[in-house]
């Protein structure tokens, strides 16, 4: 697989993000009204569009612990929309770099690697917002928690090494024969997150969110039971999280 995979995720993204941009372009009289469990109307939307960075936590075979860590750069880019008081639906893709030094030094094994990932997601925001409905008694929450769980793919070309430390134009290792032949590789990803949007502006707000994301493969470190055993410590698959401070940006909002 290469990153063509990715092309489809991205012309989804377009497409929606033109037909909801169209969906909301007349005034409030044109929109239709839903009703939550209370019989209260609200309407939905809107498209809110996302950009933000922060770094990137790898855990796996080689290490679960912060000190063994080659923290790399997390950017993510998408869109989200509100379907009701308490629900998004959205979708992102990000590019996520990861690197680690083995927690065993006698072993001596690292790697670094590339990933990108795209993701179909829910949010759901456990507290009450009276600026979505369409007859608001209250200004609308200026902070608001939520938990989100998606599904995905993640294109990952990870490289292993002998060494303690992190690659750079001082220092390159003797990188070690990869165990597959087909990288970059395609595996599923199913990423669960919590995290917390403060209201900046009517159309602008910003989130912390913290994200970790569980995959289908063992090789996200190019080190697996594959392997010989001096290359392996464990059969479980790897994962790894996102920690990232967003934008949302929400320019036909009312």
């Amino acid at each position: 697989m290469t990153s063509r995979s990715f092309l489809p995720v991205l012309l989804f993204v377009c497409v929606t993000s033109a037909h909801l941009a169209v969906a909301q372009g007349g005034g409030p009289e044109r929109r239709r009204r839903h009703y939550d469990g209370q019989a209260r109307a609200y309407y939905r939307g809107p498209v809110r569009f996302t950009l933000g960075g922060g770094l990137g936590y790898y855990n796996g075979d080689l290490t679960s612990s912060p000190a063994d860590q080659f923290f790399g750069p997390s950017f993510t880019g998408g869109l989200q929309y509100q379907t009701h008081p308490h629900w998004q639906v959205g979708g992102e893709v990000s590019y996520i770099r990861l690197g680690a030094k083995d927690y065993l030094p006698a072993r001596g094994l690292a790697f670094q690697s590339h990933n990108l990932a795209g993701i179909g997601f829910v949010r759901w925001e456990p507290l009450h917002d009276e600026g979505l409905y369409a007859s608001p008694r209250r200004a609308a929450a200026l902070f608001k928690p939520y938990l989100k769980a998606g599904a995905g793919l993640v294109l990952y070309s990870p490289r292993a090494f002998r060494g303690t430390a992190r690659p750079s134009g001082n220092f390159t290792p003797a990188y070690l024969a990869a165990e597959r032949n087909d990288y970059p590789a395609l595996a599923l990803t199913l990423p669960l997150g919590v995290g917390f949007t403060v209201r900046l502006t009517p159309k602008l707000g910003a989130s912390l969110e913290g994200t970790y994301s569980f995959t289908s493969t063992d090789q996200l470190d190019d080190i697996s039971p594959a392997s010989s055993p001096q290359r392996s410590v464990s059969a479980l698959n790897d994962g790894f999280g996102q920690l990232e401070l967003k934008l949302e940006y929400a320019p036909w909002a009312r």
